[in-house]
């Protein structure tokens, strides 16, 4: 059988088409008609004035921080449950990452855990510049409470929506809610340009900064002419061309994933000691990677056990992310709480949720969890 990948790349014909346009052009640089109608595309959808196609998220994170006038020295909070790109970019501009454990209710950066941190830095008179909310697996976080918090401190709110595009919070878009927002277009993501990244933004000045940065920060006269430190981080138009196609059909793969997950839910609802990721009340996931925790006391076996079960039967699964404060590059950082996600790192395991996913295949991955707990994880194929 055919081995069943956690999120592939899914392409056909319209990318095929979009991109032989963008080539027979001969705009194939990062400049050209293609990057500046993704540029408007994207922010269209998204319900911004302003986008910058990039060369990745964790660019688009990056320059999201020296735009909120991170500086080496300063403080950046953010969620410890994300991937370590988000921490990555904090320390790019010299700064230290300060993490905070996730909320239960969405799995999110928890907003009382922020107050109290925030409260305690104002008393110490050391108010951290910026905070990173990080949208995970899909969902947003609560951003009604988190930017009446940030805003009480003067703290600038920055979203890393990298896994949320096509997400919604109280029927905004992802990638609206913060001062910048941020999106990956990796292989994995739910559009993909194979490699790339969007910074959006309702402030003009803003995102002409950010495109100025993204190419070396070449000053507009004959010569080349620099005043300014910058960086090679603009999408080229190739890519920008696949993008295009791959946003034309966001909605379907929105839908097609949250179908996937609701399968899963399905077909796994009495199965003992497997929990889905809660979807909170205030929004709508997009449903980027269907998600789930396992309790071995009930289920049978352990996360790890199930994880190595579909592994041998050629089906990729998983970990959820190690949260930041576990990683041994960021051993020194400060954290706040940590029990949530210390806990859901240990239960939690992503499932195969790729836009093309069949059904057939949403059934052998349901078949291997339901065995793996009647046989307590010991090994041994299904001879299928």
């Amino acid at each position: 059988m055919a081995r069943i990948y956690l999120s592939p790349p899914d392409v056909g014909a319209g990318e095929r088409a979009r991109l032989l346009e963008a080539f027979d052009s001969g705009w194939i640089a990062p400049v050209g008609p293609q990057l500046e109608a993704f540029e408007r595309e994207l922010a269209a959808f998204v319900g911004v004035p302003h986008a910058v196609a990039l060369s990745s998220g964790t660019a688009a994170l990056h320059l999201a921080l020296r735009l909120a006038g991170v500086e080496a020295g300063d403080e950046v909070l953010t969620a410890s449950m994300t991937f370590v790109a988000t921490a990555n970019a904090v320390v790019y501009q010299g700064a230290r990452p300060v993490f905070l454990d996730s909320e239960r209710e969405s799995w999110n950066l928890d907003p009382e855990l922020l107050a109290e941190e925030l409260d305690a830095c104002a008393r110490r008179g050391a108010v951290p510049r910026a905070l990173i909310a990080v949208d995970l697996y899909g969902q947003c976080a609560d951003y009604q409470r988190i930017r009446a918090i940030c805003e009480r401190h003067g703290v600038a709110l920055i979203e890393d929506a990298a896994e949320a595009l096509g997400g919604e919070y109280r029927g905004r878009a992802a990638g609206s809610l913060g001062d910048i927002g941020a999106f990956s277009f990796n292989g994995n993501k739910i559009i993909t340009t194979s490699g790339g990244g969007m910074l959006v933004t309702g402030d003009r000045a803003l995102a002409d900064k950010a495109r100025f940065w993204a190419t070396q920060a070449r000053e507009p006269v004959a010569h080349y002419q620099h005043e300014e430190l910058g960086y090679n981080y603009r999408m080229s138009n190739l890519l920008a061309a696949l993008g295009r196609a791959q946003l034309d059909t966001l909605p379907a793969r929105v839908r097609r994933r949250r179908d996937i997950r609701a399968a899963y839910a399905r077909a796994l609802a009495d199965a003992p000691g497997i929990a889905f990721a809660p979807e909170a009340e205030y929004g709508r996931s997009n449903g980027w990677l269907t998600c789930i925790t396992v309790a071995p006391e009930e289920f049978g076996a352990t996360r790890d056990d199930l994880r190595l079960a579909l592994e041998r039967e050629d089906i990729e699964s998983r970990p959820l992310w190690k949260p930041m404060h576990m990683q041994p590059l960021y051993a020194d950082a400060r954290m706040r709480g940590g029990a949530v996600c210390e806990r859901l790192f240990e239960r939690g395991l992503c499932l195969p949720s790729g836009s093309s996913l069949r059904n057939e295949d949403i059934d052998r991955v349901v078949d291997i969890i339901r065995r793996t707990g009647e046989t307590g994880g010991r090994s041994g194929r299904s001879g299928r």
